[in-house]
């Protein structure tokens, strides 16, 4: 198998398990967070309309870049450009990509009535894979992350225990 190929297999796989994706358009929009579901080769998107996800950065025909992270861990799995195609409401491809959405959407204030709120009100966009993975930093393979407060565990002093102890009687 050649690297592309095992590329665009990370790629598909791990964005279809993540609930999450982010997602960095054009600067200065910094990443955010997106709920998403991958169809027919690209992860779609909706938003930019009331009581959605805003999509700040992301135009039709220019680049982005997605990075999706582990369920369980929260670390980087793969980041990957992509190539933004806003998707024409009622064209097929709409219809299609709405109707997988609408089936991940949690929350609906307006339930079956979403497809045409979204048709008028928002945006449904594709993230096309466009290119190779964005490798991992060169220190995260080296040497593990110095630790912090949250990661360092401190000795109990000797004497606590007995303290504890006073106090209950």
């Amino acid at each position: 198998m050649t690297s592309e190929l095992l590329d665009r297999a990370l790629v598909e796989e791990a964005t279809k398990k993540s609930g999450l994706i982010w997602v960095q358009g054009a600067m200065p929009a910094p990443a955010r967070a997106l709920w998403h579901v991958w169809h027919e080769g690209a992860a779609c998107v909706v938003g930019d309309g009331p009581g959605e996800q805003p999509l700040p950065g992301l135009a039709d025909g220019q680049g982005a870049l997605v990075t999706v992270r582990s369920k369980d861990k929260g670390g980087r799995i793969v980041t990957w450009p992509a190539k933004v195609v806003e998707v024409t409401p009622g064209s097929p491809e709409w219809e299609s990509a709405v109707a997988e959405l609408k089936g991940k959407r949690l929350n609906a204030p307006d339930g079956e009535e979403m497809p045409e709120r979204w048709r008028r009100e928002c945006r449904v966009l594709r993230l096309v894979p466009d290119g190779p993975t964005v490798p991992l930093p060169e220190a995260s393979l080296a040497a593990p992350p110095p630790p912090t407060p949250a990661t360092t565990r401190h000795p109990i002093p000797a004497a606590l225990p007995r303290l504890l102890r006073r106090k209950r009687r």
